[in-house]
């Protein structure tokens, strides 16, 4: 029997699909790919005769039954989700669905969009003495969330942070980690579509980062990042040090 396979695009740039996915993709007969939130370049992969599905015109259900169809026909479907499916990435109740009906699946990790933006801006999230953890989060929107798990609450952490799906609301974020505990003066940055030709960077502080994403007029498909990673002192490890052991280099 045929299956139905998740695979993560990455965030943007083509290359950056795994070697598994990339596979997965170019014997695929049936893609269905989350609109303009995976690159089209990455259909370029597909091999002629492939029959491709925008799933940003299609419904749950109707998703789920371009899956079955195209499995009950013996052909191989790929699921190209955004990214990396487990961070927001809507995968729950297609393989909710899919288990009623008895479709087989497998699921290939994708390069989350915030690896994505560490790379283009090239910093670590877990830089010694300044942060050991890493808070992806979002702001509350047509989806709740918990209250337990609020902006403000996490920013009293003063960690790095990753925010997805909240830069149209960016005056609210900044506003909420400052109530929160972050310091006006706390570097952020807002990556537009990391990775992607038209990717657009936007740094600076708490203090003025909302202002500068207003004039570059960049209202989605962006990640906000805060923390002290992100500044100009760092405290570097001591893997590379002589006297550390090699066993964990």
């Amino acid at each position: 029997m045929t299956k139905v396979h998740f695979v993560g695009a990455g965030p943007g740039d083509k290359e950056l699909i795994t070697l598994r996915g990339y596979n997965l993709l170019k014997e695929a007969d049936v893609v269905i790919y989350a609109g303009s939130l995976v690159n089209p370049d990455l259909l370029e992969y597909c091999k002629e005769g492939c029959e491709i599905y925008n799933s940003a015109m299609m419904d749950l259900m109707e998703i789920i039954d371009c899956m079955e169809q195209g499995v009950k026909a013996g052909k191989q479907v790929v699921r190209l989700q955004t990214g990396d499916f487990s961070i927001y990435g809507s995968i729950r109740e297609q393989i909710e669905e899919m288990k009623k009906r008895d479709i087989e699946f497998t699921c290939t990790p994708g390069v989350s969009s915030f690896l994505g933006a560490a790379s283009q801006l090239g910093v670590e999230y877990t830089v010694p003495e300044v942060s050991q953890s890493v808070i992806i989060t979002r702001m509350e929107g047509r989806t709740p969330v918990p209250e337990r798990e609020s902006l403000r609450s996490f920013a009293a952490h003063r960690t790095s942070m990753v925010i997805f799906l909240s830069v149209q609301a960016v005056e609210s974020v900044v506003s909420e980690l400052v109530a929160g505990g972050y310091p006006e003066d706390t570097p952020a940055a807002v990556i537009y579509k990391a990775t992607w030709a038209d990717e657009k960077q936007v740094t600076g502080t708490l203090r003025d980062i909302a202002d500068k994403v207003k004039v570059q007029g960049i209202t989605k498909t962006a990640l906000i990042m805060v923390g002290d990673f992100l500044g100009e002192t760092f405290y570097y490890s001591k893997l590379y040090d002589k006297d550390f052991s090699h066993e964990y280099r």
